[in-house]
């Protein structure tokens, strides 16, 4: 199988299993896990306002997350797993929540360390930014910005936690 992976410094071919063969990784994307405040708001947004589609749920037990070091809970903890695209190249997007986590300076992306956003790229940033003012999202600051050429902009938004999304196509 193989994928087309664009990015804005060039092209890049591979096949599922030279790339396998090749590293030590099992598969040539990532899955993100995003802590949120708000679940319901949050699986609306990333589906209606992003275009995510929802792909399931697990459960992890305690004993897991716990044991892992990602957590100290004493209960199980729920993630929801939204998809974007299709086949093994999708993003997937795992929301959780937990009590009240302390949320991070997202003034600027560089008011925080750590992953500080999400590049979604979309065929028109027209219709990506007209479904988000639907759901009263509107870009920050200029939005959109050319990138170079009048061919691709960036815009960026907000999702419910104030994590930035940003918005690149033509």
């Amino acid at each position: 199988m193989k994928y087309l992976y664009a990015t804005l410094f060039g092209l890049c071919l591979i096949t599922t299993q030279a790339f396998s063969q090749e590293t030590s990784f099992s598969k040539p994307t990532i899955d993100i896990g995003v802590v949120v405040t708000d679940l319901e708001a949050s699986l609306k947004f990333y589906t209606e306002v992003i275009g995510f589609s929802r792909a399931g749920s697990f459960t992890a037990a305690p004993d897991v997350a716990n044991g892992a070091g990602l957590s100290d809970v004493s209960e199980g903890i729920v993630i929801e797993k939204l998809k974007l695209g299709e086949g093994a190249g999708a993003t997937t997007l795992k929301l959780m929540q937990f009590g009240e986590p302390k949320k991070p300076d997202q003034t600027y992306i560089n008011s925080t360390a750590g992953i500080s956003y999400l590049t979604v790229f979309v065929t028109d940033t027209k219709a990506a930014l007209a479904r988000a003012a639907e759901h009263g999202v509107k870009p920050l600051a200029k939005g959109p910005v050319d990138l170079g050429g009048g061919k691709v902009f960036l815009s960026v938004i907000k999702d419910p936690d104030g994590n930035f999304i940003e918005f690149v196509g033509p």
